[in-house]
């Protein structure tokens, strides 16, 4: 129950909520080796946040790694499409809600040191709560 310290694995909501968005695209919290063989890829991580006790208000990066710049600026804003389209939505696998996504820091390239993969990043903040068993 909210309140009494079970919170939702946002990385995991978000992620769980992406993948069926972002067709074609992996979706993964944890980078692979040879990244550049496995272009699409979008990475979420949580990287801070607050909570009311109730509402987690988590931050999150999510970078979207392509094989050119191009490819990645339009992964990146497809991934902004997805996450704002991920606002009120509940996933009953982890009884827990989305209610808002808004965007702390729009996409932007940041080099990778990798010549052949390249990357755009996005900051959001992600407001996840448990839903009360019914």
């Amino acid at each position: 129950m909210p309140g009494d310290g079970l919170w939702a694995d946002v990385e995991l909501l978000v992620m769980t909520g992406l993948r069926p968005l972002l067709p074609g695209v992996r979706v993964v919290d944890e980078l692979p080796d040879r990244l550049e063989t496995r272009v699409p890829l979008v990475q979420v991580l949580v990287v801070g946040g607050a909570d009311d006790r109730v509402t987690d208000d988590a931050t999150v990066d999510v970078a979207a790694f392509a094989a050119t710049r191009a490819a990645a600026w339009e992964l990146a804003e497809q991934t902004r499409r997805a996450m704002h389209a991920l606002a009120a939505t509940h996933n009953p696998g982890q009884k827990a809600v989305i209610d808002d996504v808004t965007t702390s820091q729009r996409p932007a390239i940041v080099p990778y040191g990798n010549p052949a993969v390249r990357r755009a990043v996005a900051t959001y903040t992600v407001s996840a709560r448990a839903r009360a068993a019914t």
